[in-house]
Parts: structure tokens; C-alpha cells; sequence
């Protein structure tokens, strides 16, 4: 069931190859590990794609990109995770990250009247802070719940398949006695 349901979300390693962006790791993006759907690949790739989404930098995408190449998770998934932050969350995202730095290093957090391009520049530390710790902690809960909802799905197929198995035996053993019953005749 999670396989056949990412299968039809996710970009083919064909339509990744064609973006214009990722043209550098054409080569690389014929490992096949890039692509594998299973628990530590998607886990991975989930934690990647966070991790990059939650950082306050440009070209998430490429990081989440290089990332999922290194260290062979799932490519897809890291790619349309790294969007956790888009245009309609930047701005909560790195508001809530620079409020737990400042929080972190026991910081004011709120803006002087004299604030200038010196008070921005010694505001970058705790952005960072609280960017770097809320991205392993995000990338980390999206990691933990990826795998938790492989091993539902996987325990519920193990189930299906098991009631599967159990109605064709209660079925076969029905016609069997079917078949008894009339050569007793």
C-alpha cells in the first residue's frame, strides 16, 4: 500500500534528470539506491528534506539534492520534503527558529529602537542556532514518524494477507468438504 501510494506521487528518476537544475547529477542520479522505496531510504530522505527545508539558506533543493546523493536515501522524497518551508511558511519558520536562538543563548528577542545593519549581522547567531537545532529536531520527528507509518502500513498488509490466507484455506477446506459430501452419495 505506502509503495503503490508514493509511486504515484513521487517524480520518476527520468523527470528528475530533465530538470534544468539538477543537470550537474545527471550521472549520479542513476543509482539506483537513490531511488529504492523502503524504510531507511524514505526515512532518510524525509529527515534530509526537512533538515534542508528548515535552514535559513537559498537553494534548499540543491542541498537536500546533494545530501540524498551522499548518502544514497531516497531522492524524491527529500526533494518534496525540503518544501516543508515555501513561500507561506519562510516567514513563521524563521521567526520560530531565531525565537528558540535567541531563547538558547539567552538573548532579547526583541528589536531596539536603534536597530542597524550591526544589530542584524549579531542576530545571525541566534537564527542559526535556533535553525540548526529545530532542522535535526524536525528532520529527526520526520525520520522517527516515516518509519512509524512503514511499519503500520507494513504490519496492516502482514494482516490483510494473513486474513487473505486464512478465508482461502476456510474456503478450500468448505469445497473440500463439498467434494467429500458428494462422492459419499
Amino acid at each position: 500500500m505506502p509503495r503503490q501510494l508514493l509511486r504515484k506521487y513521487l517524480p520518476t528518476a527520468e523527470r528528475l534528470r530533465r530538470t534544468r537544475s539538477l543537470r550537474r547529477f545527471r550521472g549520479m542520479l542513476g543509482n539506483p539506491a537513490l531511488w529504492h522505496l523502503n524504510r531507511r531510504s524514505l526515512s532518510g530522505g524525509a529527515f534530509i528534506g526537512v533538515f534542508s527545508g528548515m535552514l535559513p539558506i537559498p537553494f534548499q533543493t540543491l542541498l537536500a539534492a546533494i545530501l540524498a546523493i551522499r548518502f544514497q536515501y531516497n531522492l524524491p522524497a527529500a526533494l518534496i520534503l525540503v518544501w516543508v518551508s515555501n513561500p507561506f511558511t519562510w516567514v513563521p519558520i524563521l521567526y520560530f527558529n531565531y525565537r528558540l536562538g535567541a531563547w538558547i543563548l539567552g538573548l532579547p528577542g526583541q528589536v531596539p529602537e536603534d536597530a542597524g545593519a550591526r544589530w542584524f549581522f549579531e542576530q545571525l547567531l541566534p537564527l542559526w542556532t535556533g535553525s540548526l537545532l529545530a532542522a535535526v529536531l524536525a528532520g529527526a520527528l520526520a525520520y522517527l514518524l516515516f518509519r512509524i507509518i512503514w511499519r503500520i502500513a507494513t504490519i496492516r498488509n502482514w494482516n490483510a494477507r494473513l486474513a487473505r490466507r486464512r478465508q482461502e484455506n476456510k474456503e478450500q477446506k468448505q469445497e473440500d468438504n463439498d467434494e467429500e459430501t458428494t462422492r459419499d452419495r
